[in-house]
């Protein structure tokens, strides 16, 4: 393998500047059709890491994909996250690990299609991955060609080891350009933790950007980075999310990071938490547990399609925040066709009773209540709406003019 020295590397990134002036012609939303609903699928991070995936660990995710019902409920993107490449070879292509993925990606590829799914897979804008990897800086435009041949339908790109100048406006809407030259459509997920706060500049550039740092299998977890807190539960990251609602749209998507549901670091009602809110945020709901062992609980959780269709609602809103009192938060999400989903969530450690006036929050008296959950017709909004939340659960609620 070619040894890259830094001053290589810096000569790559001026290359790689040079040609996203000279590739800025290209259409800025050249893939738009793509992602007009939040993306769902599977990545490999949560809960195999870079030690645990394999071709064979793949394969079998796609297939309990496939046959466990959640292709039927809308999940489509089988994602390898870090660990899968190793070097390059001498003309500077990418190399996948030939020992995990002896048949290459290409042919993994083609396994994934061949189940009516869509494939996946990482880099990052640095100089390496998060794991040390080899990563995409000064190749951009040869790495998106790969992909390309690849037949790739999904790229997670990083930002570790990133040069201290390094611009991440820049460096992101280059790889957009050049997977965009390579002609072939890809799902453009921008993950630099919300540190440059992209959803001021990315709605041109991909298609969904996370807004935080890495969640991790926690409820209330807290992690500090770059100077302020970043993330690192679910309930850090879904704080994160406040005012960020304008910047949603189909095609343009905030990210609070993957599904930890299933993983065993939360209990079933924090788990049916998790998932509630990430749908009412209009999130990508890319689940990060072992599809092919996981409880009929987890399945019935995250293969519920009437809770599904609020997060993909066409649409497009995300939903807000309208009320936070005594541990008890309100959320409103509008809906096509006049629908408003609400969801009121117990953050407290102990059940909380609720007497819910809608008028308080400009909601009309003629609209009628099902409880989503539990799939039940529950009056409508001409009275208050009384009931009881588990410590750190939901209760969701869809409101109809039906």
């Amino acid at each position: 393998m070619k040894k890259i020295t830094r001053q290589s590397v810096i000569f790559l990134a001026m290359l790689s500047c040079i040609a996203f002036f000279c590739v800025s012609t290209v259409e800025a939303q050249k893939f738009d059709g793509l992602a007009m609903t939040p993306p769902m699928g599977w990545n490999s991070w949560n809960k195999f890491a870079c030690d645990g995936i394999n071709e064979t660990v793949i394969r079998q995710m796609a297939d309990a994909m496939a046959a466990n019902g959640m292709q039927q409920a809308g999940y489509q993107y089988i994602v390898i996250d870090d660990c899968w490449q190793v070097g390059r070879d001498s003309a500077g292509n990418i190399i996948a690990d030939a020992v995990k993925f002896p048949h290459g990606i290409k042919a993994l590829a083609d396994y994934i299609h061949s189940k009516g799914l869509k494939f996946g897979i990482y880099t990052c804008a640095g100089t390496k991955t998060c794991a040390g990897r080899p990563a995409s800086l000064g190749y951009e435009f040869q790495d998106a060609r790969q992909y390309a041949a690849w037949g790739v339908d999904y790229l997670k790109e990083d930002w570790c080891n990133v040069l201290p100048a390094q611009s991440a406006e820049a460096s992101y809407t280059l790889m957009r350009d050049a997977l965009h030259a390579a002609g072939h459509p890809i799902v453009f997920s921008l993950c630099e933790w919300g540190s440059n706060k992209p959803w001021h500049w990315a709605t041109n550039v991909g298609h969904l950007w996370r807004t935080t740092g890495d969640i991790q299998d926690r409820w209330s977890y807290t992690e500090a980075g770059n100077g302020s807190s970043y993330g690192g539960s679910v309930l850090a990251n879904l704080d994160l999310q406040k005012g960020l609602e304008q910047y949603a749209a189909p095609g343009h998507w905030n990210d609070p990071d993957m599904l930890e549901v299933g993983n065993g670091g939360l209990t079933p009602e924090e788990d049916k938490s998790h998932f509630t809110l990430w749908c009412m945020l209009a999130a990508p709901l890319m689940t990060g547990n072992d599809l092919r062992s996981m409880s009929e609980t987890t399945k019935a959780i995250l293969t519920n399609r009437d809770v599904i269709a609020i997060d993909q609602d066409p649409l497009g809103r995300q939903g807000y925040e309208v009320a936070f009192n005594h541990d008890l938060e309100v959320f409103i999400k509008p809906l096509s066709g006049g629908d408003t989903a609400v969801c009121l969530f117990n953050r407290s450690d102990e059940p909380k009773k609720v007497d819910f006036q809608w008028s308080q929050y400009k909601i009309g008296s003629g609209l009628a209540i099902r409880d989503v959950w539990k799939g039940q017709q529950q009056g409508t909004t001409a009275t208050p709406y009384r009931g009881e939340i588990p410590k750190h659960g939901v209760i969701l609620l869809r409101l109809s003019h039906r």
